[in-house]
């Protein structure tokens, strides 16, 4: 990934110098410590939870401990059926989370509400949280959950962590 870069080589075979950007190694990092909240609200909860055991073991991407409170995680997996009465407890959870947070819809339901076109299913929880990787299928299989935190892993890898603030942001954060 172009994450680090070697000098040359001694005749022991250890590298002088070892370079990289801070930029790089603050994505690395988060990329490595994703901790998902546990949110499930019907079947494909139960292929998240799959995932997360030994034989599919999520925690080799970096993402496998899975956290109760929404103060603790960045990563929110909306894996279910998501009812208009719950819509407003997702928001409240994820204005919760600290930055930088992220989404994964899983499942059909969770990103365009499936078959359920009815008043009290939301069609997708685009509708009231930005969602960053959609994961398709009912339900998706947990390789299908790898391939949306892989994707996410290299979003997060593009992403720029020190940005200039503009000149109206700094006069007001002195104020």
């Amino acid at each position: 990934m172009g994450l680090i870069q070697l000098g040359r080589h001694d005749k022991d075979g250890m590298p002088d110098v070892i370079t990289t950007s801070i930029e790089k190694a603050v994505n690395w990092a988060r990329k490595g410590s994703l901790w998902p909240m546990t949110f499930g609200l019907a079947c494909c909860a139960i292929e998240m939870i799959a995932a997360v055991s030994s034989r599919y073991d999520m925690d080799r991407y970096g993402a496998g401990v899975f956290r109760a409170s929404p103060r603790q995680s960045d990563l929110m997996i909306v894996a279910g059926t998501v009812c208009r009465r719950m819509a407003p407890v997702i928001r409240k959870i994820y204005d919760q989370m600290p930055e930088p947070k992220y989404v994964i819809a899983m499942g059909s339901c969770a990103t365009s509400g499936n078959i359920y076109d009815s008043y009290s299913v939301v069609q997708g929880v685009d509708r009231f949280v930005p969602v960053d990787i959609y994961v398709p299928g009912c339900p998706p299989t947990p390789e299908a959950l790898f391939d949306g935190i892989l994707k996410l892993q290299e979003r997060i890898m593009q992403k720029r962590v020190f940005v200039k603030q503009p000149e109206q942001v700094k006069a007001s954060l002195k104020v």
